[in-house]
C-alpha cells in the first residue's frame, strides 16, 4: 500500500555512520526531512546530499532534522560523511526494510544490481505524521528541495 500525505510515517529503527540507532519516533517533537538516495559516492546522491548539508541553517529554522537512508553498509556510509563532511545522521537500510516499508526499492537498479533505495524525498511532522512525499523514478533527478522548504514552512503555521 502506497503512502499517502495525513497518514503516519512508518516507524523505523536503522543504523546510522556513528553505530548508533536512530529510532524515528524518538524524534516526535521534531519536524524531519528523510532521503533516501541510491548510492554512496555517485554523482547525483553527492549532489543531493551536499545540497541538504549546506541548507543545514535553513532546515534549522524550519525546526528539521535531516535523515539520509540508503542500502550502503554503516561503514561506507561513515566514509561518504566524513570525505564530504555532512552534517546529519546517514542511515544504513543495508536489508532493505525500510525502503521496502516505504515503497522506495528498485527492484532492478543499473549494472544489474537489485534492491536499491529510489531517490526519495518525505517530509514528516513534529506528531510523525506525513506531509510531502516525493518518489523519483529516475535516480538522476534531485528532490524538489523547494517544496520540501514549502512543506516545512507551512508546518509553522
Amino acid at each position: 500500500m502506497a503512502l499517502k500525505i495525513g497518514s503516519s510515517a512508518p516507524d523505523f529503527t536503522l543504523f546510522a555512520d556513528s553505530k548508533k540507532e536512530v529510532k524515528l519516533h524518538d524524534l516526535k517533537g521534531k519536524n524531519v526531512v528523510i532521503l533516501f538516495f541510491p548510492q554512496a559516492f555517485t554523482s547525483v546522491c553527492t549532489a543531493e546530499l551536499c545540497d541538504a548539508r549546506d541548507n543545514m541553517n535553513v532546515y534549522e529554522t524550519l525546526d528539521a532534522e535531516i535523515l539520509a537512508i540508503s542500502v550502503d553498509s554503516i561503514f561506507t556510509l561513515a566514509q561518504f560523511k566524513k570525505e564530504y563532511d555532512y552534517n546529519f545522521p546517514m542511515l544504513s537500510d543495508f536489508n532493505k526494510e525500510v525502503s521496502t516499508l516505504y515503497g522506495v526499492l528498485y527492484e532492478n537498479f543499473v549494472f544489474g544490481m537489485k534492491g536499491v533505495s529510489k531517490r526519495a524525498a518525505f517530509v514528516v511532522d513534529k506528531k510523525g505524521i506525513l506531509r510531502h512525499i516525493d518518489i523519483l523514478e529516475n535516480a538522476g533527478k534531485m528532490p524538489n528541495f523547494k517544496a520540501i522548504k514549502t512543506a516545512l514552512e507551512q508546518l509553522k503555521h
